[in-house]
């Protein structure tokens, strides 16, 4: 799944169709639509099962707005975006959230969002809007990384790896769990990152090694951090063997944030030469039935306020400049100064052939 992200899944995220927001406004049935009549006074925002937002703050927007959010959750990022695509012009929704730049281009070549521009666009930096025709509006940003068991590391006097090169050495042989690009999105990431760093033809050489030295490939985030990880809450319980983890630079503060008593230090780290930056959006869906209060949810989106809630609902990071980090964050969090990154046009034309290659490398 995506920015999300993942690590909210296990940990806040709740299945299915859930009304977020149910706190109405006196002058709710004033909004109107485009012919004139009054618009529903409900907005269905679809996701990813990983969104989740403060009922505080989608109350806020209710008032400020007239609409009552709903959240209908889809699965993983992939997942969901696919079945949008197969409601296309009849979408289960009025807006989108959670598609990210890896699965980017599928939804836009299948034409399901319609351009809007939104307000305050202007206080996201340019480098996160990588669509010029603003169908999608970029909500929030995070890291895909390789994630260590701190203790395990320490137990072993072993340094814990730090870059893509040293998950392939002798060192770290059978310690690496990560997610089927197939179906999960961190491990899409993930391998992206590593075609981002060996290049076209150089990738394929670089799993040939990780699989000699013992990678485990599992189909979900939630399998491998959960279960095979042994550094997490989950994978202690699940007694999971698997000191190495492909999931996100913002997973150590959750780990303090759910742990009793919280750690004066997370219990996790990060290998931040082995990151691949990823941007979720979201967009307006082309047959929204409530296009003028998924237009509100949008500007919303980008809002201080949803920027700044949003960091410890869903564990990634506001892309507005003036959204601030939470201290959490800032004291038990990694920045990564130099992920790899990919451009969208890139991943559109490579994706899909890489994950072939990468199944036929690694699964046979």
């Amino acid at each position: 799944m995506s920015i999300k992200k993942a690590a909210a899944a296990a940990l806040v995220a709740a299945l299915g169709v859930t009304t977020l927001a149910a706190c109405g406004a006196d002058d709710a049935g004033k909004a109107s639509g485009p012919s004139g009549a009054p618009a529903p006074k409900t907005v269905t925002l679809v996701s990813h099962d990983s969104f989740n937002a403060s009922k505080e703050v989608l109350a806020a927007f209710t008032r400020q707005t007239g609409f009552t959010v709903k959240v209908l959750k889809s699965g993983d990022a992939g997942e969901a975006v696919n079945k949008e695509i197969l409601t296309k012009g009849s979408p289960q929704g009025d807006v989108f959230f959670g598609v990210d730049n890896t699965l980017l281009s599928r939804a836009l070549d299948n034409g399901i969002f319609v351009p809007y521009a939104a307000k305050g666009l202007d206080r996201v930096p340019a480098a996160y809007r990588l669509d010029k025709e603003q169908r999608v509006t970029p909500i929030d940003s995070g890291d895909i990384c390789v994630n260590y068991d701190k203790k395990y590391f320490a137990d072993k006097k072993l340094a814990p790896p730090v870059t893509f090169d040293d998950l392939a050495k002798p060192a770290y042989r059978d310690l690496l769990v990560v997610e089927n690009p197939e179906r999960s999105s961190p491990g899409l990431g993930f391998l992206l990152g590593t075609a981002a760093k060996y290049g076209d033809d150089g990738w394929q050489d670089y799993w040939k090694k990780l699989k000699a030295n013992g990678v485990k490939t599992v189909d979900s985030w939630e399998l491998a951090y959960n279960q095979e990880f042994s550094g997490s809450a989950g994978g202690k319980q699940a007694k999971g063997d698997r000191p190495l983890v492909v999931s996100y630079a913002s997973s150590p503060p959750v780990e303090v944030l759910y742990a009793e008593p919280q750690p004066k230090t997370a219990p996790t780290g990060v290998s931040t030469g082995t990151c691949f930056r990823q941007t979720e959006f979201a967009g307006l869906l082309n047959g929204a039935k409530n296009p003028e209060g998924g237009k509100a949810l949008i500007d919303f989106l980008i809002s201080k306020r949803f920027q700044e809630d949003m960091p410890l609902q869903m564990f990634v990071n506001p892309v507005a400049k003036d959204a601030a980090l939470p201290e959490l964050f800032t004291k038990h969090g990694v920045v990564i100064d130099k992920p790899e990154t990919m451009a969208p046009e890139k991943i559109a034309e490579k994706r899909d052939p890489w994950i072939q290659q990468w199944s036929s490398l690694v699964l046979k």
